[in-house]
């Protein structure tokens, strides 16, 4: 129910996780493949902020859904406030999205996603289906995949 939900409409990995992607993280910077068939290049970074503009702009179009609580593209923050869809009023969402690269890559995005139900009045923690998370990080890379395209084709 929860990804049918941000579908439609943990914080960051383990260390052993984070270590893997730094060494991919190297490998591309010194002229390896991405993610999207290409290098480390200009292009593949998008310009302007501080962290890739392409991801950037997929997560805020991916997520545009729910309200903005706070948005740093300096330091690669994005966090919504909570979110009930109106079919489902007493379950509700809020999501982070951490983008941690100047390169287009998937290990360069986290997405935590915090849902809470609402029992007697009251707004309670519950758990999220970990699937949910990796179908709207799926969904910011195909987004960030499409500008990319289309920023090249410009």
């Amino acid at each position: 129910m929860a990804a049918a939900a941000l579908s439609a409409c943990s914080m960051f990995h383990s260390d052993s996780n984070r270590q893997a992607g730094e060494s991919r993280i190297e490998h591309d910077s010194a002229g390896g493949g991405g993610l999207f068939g290409g290098g480390g290049g200009r292009a593949n970074r998008g310009g302007g902020i501080g962290v890739n503009s392409f991801l950037w702009r997929a997560s805020l179009d991916t997520l545009s859904f729910m309200p903005l609580a706070s948005a740093d593209p300096f330091g690669g923050v994005i966090i919504t406030d909570w979110y009930a869809d109106p079919a489902a009023p007493t379950e509700r969402f809020k999501a982070t999205v951490y983008i941690l690269d100047t390169h287009l890559r998937a290990d360069a995005l986290n997405v935590s996603i915090f849902r809470q139900t609402q029992v007697n009045g009251q707004w309670q923690d519950a758990t999220v289906d970990p699937q949910t998370e990796i179908q709207i990080e799926n969904a910011i890379l195909t987004r960030a995949r499409q500008l990319r395209l289309s920023n090249v084709r410009n």
